[in-house]
């Protein structure tokens, strides 16, 4: 089967330390992973935002930290203010080869369902 790029999409809200915004990126990351049965070798780059809230961590450098990702490309910004946009929140977008055809899974979980309910993890995260 060839394979075709995808865009995986993904956002948890973290506290503003740097423990949480790396517990919650590396959630994120292995999530959307381990749902789409997607190897690293496979990942194009890694975009993440965060809101103008959290500032303690750089969400690529703590993927990196966590030894993940070592091969693909990174890149962290702020995300554009929006007045009573949802705070605290980690994004994450995953450019990668999968399966032409597959159906494939996004991650929103711990307070960022409201994004996209549509995509919302519903029940225990643990599950992943």
């Amino acid at each position: 089967m060839s394979k075709k790029l995808f865009a995986l999409r993904g956002a948890a809200q973290a506290l503003n330390t740097a423990e949480d915004i790396e517990k919650w990126t590396v959630f994120l990351y292995d999530g959307l992973l381990k749902l789409n049965k997607l190897e690293e070798s496979d990942i194009v780059s890694v975009v993440f935002s965060m809101t103008n809230d959290l500032d303690e961590e750089n969400p690529a450098s703590a993927l990196r930290h966590a030894g993940r990702a070592l091969s693909a490309s990174l890149f962290a910004a702020q995300e554009a203010f929006v007045r009573g946009g949802l705070p605290h929140t980690i994004r994450a977008l995953i450019h990668c080869y999968l399966d032409e055809g597959v159906a494939v899974r996004h991650l929103y979980c711990n307070g960022a369902e409201s994004l996209r309910p549509d995509r919302a993890r519903s029940g225990n995260t643990d599950a992943l």
